[in-house]
């Protein structure tokens, strides 16, 4: 009976030695996760900063290039312009005489 207990006690205390093996293995995981999301958060907050930076540099450069297009429109509709109001001057004459010829014949 002795040696029953003495068994027992041995199988208790290895099972206790087990338990506390899992216990520490299920802790040292538990952190090694909360480690791997703190470092994916922080790669994920330096990749959007860059990205931010990236696209807000973008934005600048584009911003400075609307001075330039806006410059560049005016002046092609500025010559647009002209172009009509030569081209108006130019046939002018004809397109009155047109209409006058129209306007003063009579048709029974």
């Amino acid at each position: 009976m002795e040696a029953n207990k003495g068994g027992i006690q041995q199988l208790l205390a290895a099972e206790q030695d087990a338990q506390h093996i899992v216990n520490a293995a299920r802790n040292a995981k538990m952190a090694r996760l909360r480690q791997a999301k703190e470092e994916a958060e922080k790669e994920i907050a330096e990749y959007r900063a860059q990205v931010e930076h990236e696209f807000q540099k973008k934005v600048a450069e584009s911003s400075g290039d609307s001075g330039a297009n806006v410059k560049r429109l005016e002046i092609e509709t500025d010559a647009k312009i002209n172009h009509l109001k030569n081209e108006a001057a130019r046939i002018s004459h004809d397109v009155v005489q047109m209409l006058l010829k129209n306007v003063t014949t009579v048709r029974n």
